[in-house]
């Protein structure tokens, strides 16, 4: 299975999931089985590596972000079996562009994989303090073992 997480410039919140996605597989033992990638909606940051701030929060967890921010292509669409927009607007971004009904029926959303947080999304922590970072990789903590028990359990295709 090949998973793309998805978020507005790629430095933040998208690349945060594939790292603690990529994480949690690995530690599944499940490498040879998930795949996955990162994205944006926008080209505006393409080649740089995540925010500073993030890379900080998210070292301090263990995670280690090293991906390199892109746009989404009209081969991911394609090339992955499920797409993840991060909140209703990256979602509705990815929607416009997915170019034909069965690729756009792969577009999910982060915040429907929650196990334990209650949220409607992924809020963008870019314009924020510390704590917005904090609560955004709490969330992809929990969103992401909750997407990695439903491919287990067979509940995503």
């Amino acid at each position: 299975m090949k998973l793309l997480f998805v978020c507005l410039g790629n430095i933040c919140r998208s690349s945060s999931a594939e790292e603690i996605m990529r994480t949690l597989v690995r530690r599944a033992g499940m490498e040879k089985e998930i795949a996955v990638d990162s994205a944006g909606i926008l080209s505006y940051h393409q080649g740089e590596l995540p925010d500073p701030r993030m890379r900080a929060h998210a070292a301090r967890r263990g995670y280690t972000l090293t991906h390199r921010s892109r746009p989404v292509t009209t081969d991911d669409f394609y090339d992955f079996d499920l797409i993840i927009g991060m909140d209703d607007r990256n979602v509705d971004d990815l929607r416009e562009r997915a170019p034909g009904v069965e690729e756009e029926a792969k577009i999910r959303r982060m915040a429907d994989y929650c196990v334990h947080k209650v949220v409607d999304y992924v809020p963008d922590p870019y314009y924020g303090g510390a704590s917005g970072f904090e609560n955004v990789l709490d969330i992809l903590e929990d969103a992401c073992a909750g997407l990695l028990e439903a491919i287990r359990e067979g509940k995503v295709r």
